[in-house]
């Protein structure tokens, strides 16, 4: 009984290892393979070997749950047909030379944790569908050439603690959205061209660890709601054209002390008012002609 237990084992260890993955998958992986000039990558896939053993692929009960190609010459663009490995958890292609634009079927990966496309050279908006990506907690798309507004479906992201969009064209308001999204953690909007005035909303996001907003054109007061935000690690809000007081405890949270750019492209500091000081001044950090 032991010796047919035993080869029973064996058995199963072995079909389990010859184990492939379904024909569309496979199709999906060659694709993004051939559209990505997979001969000249890095790490190359050996195409005669099974598919378990090319790098950076994962495999789980039959299905691709993880691409990490990070760093790895990819050239050319994303192919639409990666996104019918629909049990993929992680897609990371961090660190590469991708070009064309986030494919729109992107929410069709609705198992997805984690995207980081950054570091590429990708164009074009975020498309609305990753509103569909209701388990993603990582969103990470910095240092690439898209634009246009940010979807508001971003805001449906329930689960999300990380976005990462710095480095980018972007433009106009923070959706209304976003600010309602309480496990986000992680906020990097700087270097883009957002505008508009910051809601007084940002308040409530209590999750908020790391805020950086610099280097874009926001104007306006500087909501007071922000001293809300306990959790709060580290801020970065500085070369906007913000307006207005600010608090000393807020001047001591921004990593540039409050540091604006008036109408004449002079950076100044923002003056100080608190419950206890009616005290203010206003330092100017380049002198005005």
């Amino acid at each position: 009984m032991k010796t047919i237990s035993t080869l029973a084992f064996v058995f199963f260890v072995t079909l389990s290892m010859n184990a492939k993955i379904s024909k569309t998958e496979k199709e999906a992986l060659l694709k993004l393979y051939s559209t990505t000039n997979g001969a000249n990558w890095t790490n190359k896939w050996d195409l005669k070997q099974d598919e378990t053993s090319w790098y950076g692929v994962k495999i789980k009960n039959d299905k691709v749950v993880e691409i990490n190609l990070s760093d790895n010459n990819l050239v050319g663009e994303i192919p639409a047909s990666i996104t019918t490995l629909t049990n993929l958890a992680k897609l990371n292609l961090f660190k590469n030379q991708l070009s064309g634009v986030i494919p729109f079927e992107i929410g069709n990966l609705t198992n997805l944790r984690l995207l980081n496309l950054s570091f590429n050279q990708l164009k074009g908006k975020i498309p609305f569908s990753v509103g569909n990506l209701k388990n993603l907690h990582s969103l990470e798309l910095f240092m690439n050439n898209l634009s246009g507004k940010l979807p508001s479906e971003i805001g449906s992201l329930k689960k999300l603690t990380t976005l990462s969009l710095y480095n980018n064209s972007f433009e106009g308001k923070i959706p209304k959205s976003i600010y309602a999204m309480k496990s986000l953690k992680i906020l990097l909007l700087n270097s883009n061209n957002f505008s508009g005035s910051l809601d007084k909303a940002i308040g409530s996001m209590s999750s908020l660890e790391h805020l950086s907003l610099f280097d874009n054109s926001f104007y306006g007061q500087i909501p007071y709601e922000l001293e809300k935000l306990t959790a709060l690690k580290e801020m970065n809000i500085s070369y906007n054209n913000f307006d207005g007081f600010v608090s000393k405890k807020m001047l001591a949270l921004d990593t540039l002390n409050m540091t604006m750019v008036n109408t004449r492209g002079v950076a100044v500091s923002l003056p100080i008012k608190s419950k206890f000081d009616s005290q203010s001044s206003k330092t100017a950090i380049a002198a005005e002609d």
